[in-house]
C-alpha cells in the first residue's frame, strides 16, 4: 500500500510538473502544426554541389542562355547542408526542392534564350531520377538525415504537363497529351484544357480513356533492365485501386511511389489550377494511404505524428480572397481537393504595409473564412518577376515581417542571405542564382548591413517562431502602438505558449508592456538578444543594442 500511495504521489507530483512547464511558455517538446510551418525552397540545382562527379557538361555547341542551364546543385548537396546543421540553425521545419525525376535530355528556346531543364519542372520520365541531380541511394539518404534532424522532406508534383519536344525528346503520344491550345485564361477551359507555353505537351488529365504506354518509355526501361518490375507494379497498381489506365493514373501511381520508396513527408504541387480538381483529391487519397502504410513500417524514421501535407500552386490565388479560386465562370475551393495549404500571392504585397496591418488581416482571415486551413507566405520565388524588395535594400525588413505573420512562412533560398534577384539574365532566369555562399564566407557588405548580419536576423526569427508556435498560429493582439508592441497566444491540447514581440523600440535600455501575458516576478527571455529581465508592474525593462524584442518565458 504505501509504495502505491508513493507511486501515485510521485505521478501527481509529475503531472503537476508538467502542467506548470506548458502554463510557463518552457519549449520543451513543442508541438508541430503544418498551418504554421517555417518551409524552406530551395532549386536543387542552384543551392549547394554536393557531388561534382555528376555536373553536366555543356556541349560548346549548344551552350545554355546566362543561368539557363545546369550549374552543379544536386541531393547531396542539400544533405551535406543539413548535416552541416544549415537548415536547423535557421528554424526551418521542412525543406522543399524542385523535382529531381528524369528531366528533357535536350534544350529549347522559349524566347528568353537557349534553356535546359535545370529547373526539374520539364519531366521526361517520371520513374527515374534525373543522375545530374543524384541517384536514389542519395535521395533516400537525404530523407533519413533531415528526419533525424526534425526537417520534413517536400518534393514538387508535376503531373499538368511533360517536358518540351526537342531534337533529343520524343513527344508522348497524342492519347497522353494535347499540344493546343494555349491558354487565354478567361474561363476554366482556357485555363485547363489547354497549354500553358508553346511546346509544353499537356497531358490529357482529362480523358476517360484507357492508354497503352509510350515506345520509347518501354524500351528505355527494357534497356534499364527494369521493364518486368514496372510493369509488375503498374499491373498491382491499377488492381488494386481499380484506376482506369488512364494518362493522369499513371502518373498519379508514379507520383506515390516517391512516398512509398523515399518515405517524403509531403507534396508542393505544381500548377494546380492548370489541372482537373479531381486529380489532386485522387493523389491525395493515394499518398495519405503509401504514408501511413510507409510509417507502419518504419516508424523509428518519424520524429511526430504530424500526417501527410499538400500545399498547391494556384497561381494568383490570393488569401485575402477566402477559400475560393474564381476562374470568371466558375470557382472552386481547392482546399476541400486534398490541400492543406495554399501559396499565397498576396504577402509579397502586403509586406509593403505596416506591421500592425499585416498581422490583423491574417489574424482575421486564418480565424475566419480559412479557419482550419492555412496560407504559405513568401517574399520571392523562383517564377515571380515582382517579388518583395527585389534589389534587397530591405532583407532585415522582409525577415521581419515573413516570420512574424501568421500561417506558414516559405523562405527561397538567399532570402536568409540577400541573394541577389537581378543577376543579368533574362525572364526568371533572373531570380534563379548559384545561391551565394562565398558571401557568407566573405561577409559581403552592402549598404546598411553585412551578409552575416542579415543571416543571423533570420536565424533569430526562425528561431523564435519555431520554439513558440504562437507566432504563426495565435491569436494576435495589439498591446500598444507606441512603441509598436503586441503578443500571441496559442493553445494545442494541454500546450499553452505566449509571446510578446516589439518592433521599432529604442535601442539601449527599453521598457516592454507585457501585462496579462507574463504574471510578475515571472522571468522573461529576449530570445533576439539573449537579455534575461522579470516582469515587475506588468513590465519588463530590458537594455539591448537592438530595435525589436522576442520575449518567451526564459
Amino acid at each position: 500500500m504505501k509504495i502505491r500511495f508513493l507511486l501515485l504521489t510521485y505521478l501527481l507530483m509529475l503531472f503537476s510538473c508538467t502542467s506548470e512547464k506548458a502554463d510557463q511558455n518552457i519549449p520543451i517538446d513543442v508541438p508541430f502544426s503544418w498551418s504554421g510551418a517555417t518551409i524552406y525552397f530551395l532549386m536543387t540545382d542552384r543551392f549547394y554541389d554536393g557531388d561534382p562527379q555528376n555536373n553536366f557538361q555543356h556541349d560548346a555547341a549548344n551552350p545554355p542562355a546566362a543561368y539557363r542551364g545546369f550549374m552543379g546543385g544536386d541531393i547531396k548537396g542539400i544533405t551535406d547542408k543539413i548535416k552541416e546543421g544549415y537548415f536547423t540553425k535557421l528554424g526551418v521545419d521542412a525543406i522543399w526542392f524542385t523535382p529531381v525525376v528524369e528531366q528533357i535530355k535536350g534544350s529549347v528556346d522559349e524566347g528568353t534564350g537557349n534553356s535546359f531543364a535545370f529547373h526539374g519542372y520539364w519531366t521526361r520520365d517520371w520513374t527515374a531520377l534525373d543522375q545530374r541531380f543524384g541517384t536514389a541511394e542519395e535521395l533516400r539518404e537525404l530523407v533519413k538525415v533531415a528526419h533525424q534532424n526534425d526537417l520534413k522532406i517536400l518534393i514538387d508534383a508535376v503531373a499538368n504537363h511533360t517536358g518540351p519536344v526537342t531534337e533529343m525528346d520524343s513527344q508522348w503520344p497524342d492519347d497522353w497529351v494535347k499540344t493546343g491550345p494555349r491558354c487565354s485564361y478567361t474561363d476554366a477551359k482556357t485555363t485547363i484544357d489547354c497549354t500553358l507555353v508553346e511546346n509544353l505537351p499537356d497531358i490529357k488529365t482529362e480523358s476517360d480513356k484507357e492508354v497503352e504506354l509510350p515506345l520509347f518509355l518501354l524500351e528505355k526501361w527494357k534497356n534499364e533492365g527494369r521493364y518486368e518490375q514496372e510493369i509488375t507494379e503498374l499491373d498491382q497498381w491499377f488492381e488494386t485501386t481499380g484506376y482506369k489506365r488512364t494518362p493522369v493514373n499513371y502518373i498519379l501511381k508514379w507520383l506515390v511511389d516517391f512516398i512509398k520508396e523515399y518515405g517524403i513527408d509531403g507534396y508542393r504541387v505544381d500548377t494546380v489550377k492548370h489541372t482537373e480538381a479531381f486529380v489532386w483529391s485522387d493523389l491525395y487519397r493515394a499518398a495519405v494511404e503509401a504514408f501511413e502504410s510507409y510509417k507502419d513500417e518504419h516508424p523509428e524514421e518519424f520524429p511526430d505524428d504530424a500526417p501527410f501535407y499538400m500545399v498547391g500552386e494556384v497561381y494568383n490565388y490570393y488569401a485575402s480572397g477566402g477559400r475560393e479560386f474564381d476562374y470568371g465562370d466558375q470557382k472552386v475551393d481547392f482546399f476541400d481537393h486534398g490541400f492543406h495549404s495554399l501559396i499565397n500571392f498576396d504577402f509579397k504585397t502586403d509586406a509593403t504595409r505596416e506591421y500592425e496591418e499585416i498581422f490583423v488581416k491574417y489574424d482575421t482571415l486564418l480565424n475566419g473564412p480559412l479557419e482550419g486551413k492555412s496560407v504559405v507566405n513568401y517574399i520571392s520565388s523562383h517564377d515571380d518577376g515582382a517579388p518583395f524588395d527585389k534589389e534587397r535594400k530591405m532583407p532585415l525588413e522582409a525577415g521581419t515581417k515573413l516570420m512574424l505573420t501568421q500561417g506558414s512562412a516559405q523562405i527561397y533560398y538567399g532570402d536568409e542571405t540577400a541573394r541577389r534577384l537581378n543577376v543579368k539574365a533574362d525572364g526568371d532566369a533572373v531570380l534563379r542564382s548559384p545561391m551565394n555562399w562565398q558571401a557568407i564566407s566573405s561577409n559581403d557588405s552592402k549598404v546598411g548591413y553585412t551578409t552575416k548580419d542579415v543571416l543571423e536576423h533570420w536565424r533569430k526569427l526562425g528561431q523564435f517562431r519555431k520554439s513558440n508556435p504562437a507566432i504563426a498560429n495565435g491569436k494576435h493582439q495589439l498591446i500598444s502602438s507606441d512603441p509598436y508592441v503586441f503578443k500571441r497566444e496559442w493553445t494545442s491540447g494541454d500546450y499553452t505558449n505566449k509571446v510578446v514581440v516589439g518592433l521599432g523600440l529604442e535601442k539601449g535600455q527599453k521598457e516592454i508592456n507585457v501585462a496579462n501575458t507574463f504574471g510578475n516576478g515571472v522571468a522573461i527571455i529576449d530570445q533576439y538578444s539573449g537579455k534575461t529581465g522579470k516582469v515587475s508592474n506588468g513590465k519588463v525593462i530590458l537594455d539591448t543594442p537592438f530595435d525589436l524584442v522576442l520575449l518567451s518565458i526564459n
